[in-house]
């Protein structure tokens, strides 16, 4: 059996990540998605178990101590994981995974797996990632100030990846991933 393939999107926050991954969902029924465990709280639109798993910090520690994690990083002041059995598991199977995580975490993802797919997405400009991210209204001043501090260390950093794609017009962005993606499978 072929072993499944690991996606790695990157983006800063507001930067259209969750649409992409949303689509990319959508249009290959053989790929799923990574679900993070995090220690934020839940947004309004937001259930445990879809995007995320929501657990306590003492939760989230105590499997850092059982080596649960393919990786983990704290972001924004609150710990974000990725469980190793999860991927195991599915890409032993022949399922293929898109992992939604930031620069810290694509790093550690790769000393692991060190043929999973790459991509970061851009956003077009800070003024428009900083509208996006009021736009949501999710967030206060502060968190989106720090939001912004962090996609500039996130985006010099933009090198690391396989594919850099500006996320201007959301369908040619998800033309590009489409491609990408079918090209990946063609390798295989």
């Amino acid at each position: 059996m072929k072993q499944g393939k690991i996606f790695i999107i990157s983006a800063p926050s507001g930067a259209g990540k969750s649409t992409l991954c949303n689509l990319i969902l959508k249009n290959f029924p053989d790929i799923s998605y990574s679900i993070s465990y995090t220690t934020r709280k839940p947004r309004n639109n937001e259930n445990h178990g879809v995007a995320y798993s929501f657990i306590t910090n003492y939760e989230f520690e105590k499997k850092i101590e059982k080596k649960f994690w393919a990786e983990w990083a704290m972001v924004h002041g609150n710990y974000y994981g990725t469980s190793i059995e999860f991927i195991n598991q599915k890409i032993e199977s022949g399922k293929s995974l898109i992992l939604d995580i930031d620069i810290q975490g694509a790093k550690k993802i790769v000393d692991l797996y060190p043929d999973a797919i790459k991509i970061f997405i851009m956003p077009l400009s800070f003024n428009i990632l900083e509208q996006r991210l009021i736009s949501r209204n999710t967030d206060s001043k502060d968190v989106i100030k720090k939001r912004l501090e962090n996609a500039r260390k996130e985006i010099s950093q933009k090198d690391f990846y396989d594919h850099v794609i500006v996320n201007d017009e959301l369908e040619k962005a998800f033309r590009q991933i489409n491609k990408i993606i079918k090209k990946a499978f063609c390798e295989n």
